[in-house]
Parts: structure tokens; sequence; C-alpha cells
């Protein structure tokens, strides 16, 4: 059972990020910024979402 929960949470945090990533790229940000977080998100899935939510989201 803990594999299915897994790749359950393994697909919507992909489906989080990929939302997060288009959200940052239409933000009205420097180009510089908006590489930033997405090589943030990209390389820190889980808490590079958790930052860009807390600190990033209404900056962009």
């Amino acid at each position: 059972m803990g594999f299915e929960y897994s790749g359950i949470l393994g697909i919507i945090i992909l489906v989080l990020d990929i939302w997060a990533i288009l959200q940052i790229i239409k933000g009205g940000g420097s180009t510089g910024r908006k590489l930033l977080w997405i090589l943030i998100i990209l390389l820190l899935p889980v808490i590079g979402l958790l930052i860009w939510l807390l600190a990033g989201r209404g900056r962009i």
C-alpha cells in the first residue's frame, strides 16, 4: 500500500511543479529571476515549490 500512495504523491508533486513553472513563466519578473526560480523548483521539487509559494509567488 505504501508504494501506491508514494506514486500518487509523486504525481501530485509533479503536477504542482509544472503549475508553478508555468506561473513563473507567465509572471512579469526579469528573465534571470524566472530562471533562478525554475532551477530551484527543478532541483528541489518539494522544498523549491514550498519556498516559491511562501516567498516568491507574489513577487514574480
